[in-house]
């Protein structure tokens, strides 16, 4: 297995990508977007869902090519063909669930050189078990008072600044206090009898800090406080870089590089917090009842790990590689086409990607375009943008493709290189109206409204404010153009939440209405109405 550093998903993630990127086509593309198959509007045949290669389609769905990576909104991996064999198998008897847990955590313990594991539904399942392990250490009369910790000893979590994130919502969901810090000294100081653990994202944010994993680890080791470390993308070590680094739990997501069911994950560590973490999950009850894991996820899982101490990591490499190779041959015949093969240098989602770039200009094509058009094609292709030294372009990312969707990438991306879809001229127009001022915004949501403020600055067509939401301001930007207006604000992850609001529409004098864009959160329905 190759010796390898750490990279946060975070960092990974293509904010705007495939979901919500119809907004941003030219005209011509969103028709064809429009026209392409989706659950709301293609035909389900109608005969229901058909089993075969076609089950998707037999109810409207576009299935794709993966060449983006193991993103659960495009559903993460494929399961390996033993893991598929093994969950069939489990589904034909019944068994125990608590002696199953023990049989695969044993297992487990053996396969990675862990104490002991835990199968969970997910990685944030698995964060959420061991931070309740935490705080309430397999004890009943604590367990059915989750997620309130009132007359609890250990009710905070320690965060370093570094490692804020969207996922920690898995750990303060247990009812948590976050206690957050930036320096050695500040973790020292936050850390006394109310503390249940300390909580990192592995990646280089934290390889390259003062609070690396070590650092921690050689803090709160003497202390007796766990520290558990969120590695969900990354590959599985073994022995485990984490565990020998100080951790005292580490969770992976299971649908990922590991190829197990997309709905699986791992905790692995000290015996008794694993145990614990078990006795605070499905399907026992309680707040995480709903957190529950089949017989079939968990031997699935196990499967998964059982393959990965057995897979020829180098083979896989090299055919990833030899699949890149084969798409930047194809595309370089593109007058002014180049690419690069990248290699990576950490666990997470550890995998060679190609980047093909192209001058905009001369192509008449950006690299978001390229990936909404893959997208809306046929055969459906996910891939990310990308850009580098004033270039635009895409990424493909090998590891979650199979053998002969390398013809088929490379093949769809010449074309759409060799002859780019007209991209009509969109001039910017003198704005019709002023919007400086105070805004009252009314959001319709799928079921329900909320009112927002805008405060606005207008100087030519660039408009510039705040974004006043239901308890926090984000700053907020975007142009008009006569009266079509496009606003966009973001509530940062730095304090563990991301937020990204585009607002598009028509402005009056008084008034403006449109469509609101809300990402992973899908879309609304805005109104505002100058106040003031």
């Amino acid at each position: 297995m190759k010796k390898v550093g750490t990279l946060n998903r975070r960092e990974l993630l293509k904010r705007g990508g495939v979901v919500g990127g119809v907004l941003a086509l030219s005209p011509l593309l969103q028709e064809v977007a429009m026209a392409a198959p989706t659950m709301a509007s293609a035909p389900a045949g109608g005969d229901g869902l058909r089993i075969g290669k076609r089950i998707y389609e037999s109810i409207g769905v576009r299935p794709m090519i993966n060449a983006r990576g193991t993103f659960t909104i495009i559903s993460g991996s494929l399961m390996l063909p033993e893991v598929r064999d093994a969950i069939d198998a489990a589904a034909r008897h019944y068994v125990h669930l608590d002696e199953l847990a023990d049989a695969v955590g044993t297992r487990l313990a053996e396969l990675t050189g862990a104490e002991f594991g835990l199968v969970s539904s997910g990685c944030s399942a698995g964060l959420t078990h061991a931070t309740a392990a935490c705080v309430a250490g397999g004890n009943p009369d604590l367990h059915v008072r989750i997620p309130d910790l009132a007359g609890f000893q250990k009710t905070e979590v320690i965060i370093p600044r570094h490692s804020r994130n969207v996922y920690e919502a898995a750990v303060s969901a247990v009812g948590v206090r976050v206690v957050e810090v930036n320096t050695r000294a500040e973790l020292e100081a936050a850390i006394g009898p109310q503390t249940a653990m300390v909580y990192v994202m592995a990646g280089p944010r934290v390889d390259d800090s003062e609070l690396h994993t070590r650092a921690i680890a050689d803090i709160t080791e003497p202390r007796g406080v766990p520290l558990l470390v969120d590695a969900a993308a990354e590959i599985l070590t073994i022995p485990n870089v984490h565990l020998r680094n100080g951790a005292t739990l580490v969770a992976y997501s299971g649908g990922k590089a590991i190829r197990g069911p997309q709905s699986a994950g791992l905790v692995l560590g000290r015996e008794d917090l694993v145990r614990a973490a078990w006795v605070h999950s499905a399907p026992h009850h309680g707040f995480a009842r709903g957190f529950k894991v089949g017989k079939e996820e968990a031997i699935g899982m196990l499967m998964a790990v059982e393959m990965w101490v057995r897979r020829d990591h180098d083979a896989e490499w090299a055919q990833w590689t030899s699949w890149l190779e084969h798409i930047a041959s194809r595309v370089e015949k593109v007058r002014g086409v180049t690419t690069r093969i990248v290699q990576p240098t950490g666990l997470s989602n550890r995998t060679p990607s190609l980047r093909v770039l192209w001058n905009e200009k001369e192509l008449r094509l950006s690299g978001s375009t390229a990936v909404s058009a893959l997208d809306a094609g046929e055969p459906r292709i996910a891939c990310s943008s990308t850009s580098s030294d004033g270039l635009t372009g895409v990424s493909i990312t090998p590891y979650m493709m199979m053998p002969g969707d390398e013809r088929t990438v490379a093949n769809e991306l010449y074309k759409l290189l060799k002859n780019p879809p007209p991209q009509p001229e969109t001039p910017t127009l003198p704005p019709a109206v002023d919007l400086t001022g105070r805004w009252e915004v009314q959001i319709e949501y799928l079921a329900s409204s909320s009112t927002h403020v805008f405060e606005l600055t207008q100087q030519g067509n660039e408009v510039t404010g705040t974004h006043q939401g239901e308890f926090v301001s984000r700053t907020l930007s975007g142009t008009i153009s006569d009266r079509q207006v496009r606003f966009r604000s973001n509530y940062p992850e730095s304090n563990g939440d991301a937020l990204s609001f585009t607002f598009t529409g028509t402005a009056g004098g008084q008034a403006m209405a449109g469509a609101l864009d809300m990402g992973e959160y899908l879309a609304a329905k805005w109104s505002a109405k100058r106040r003031g």
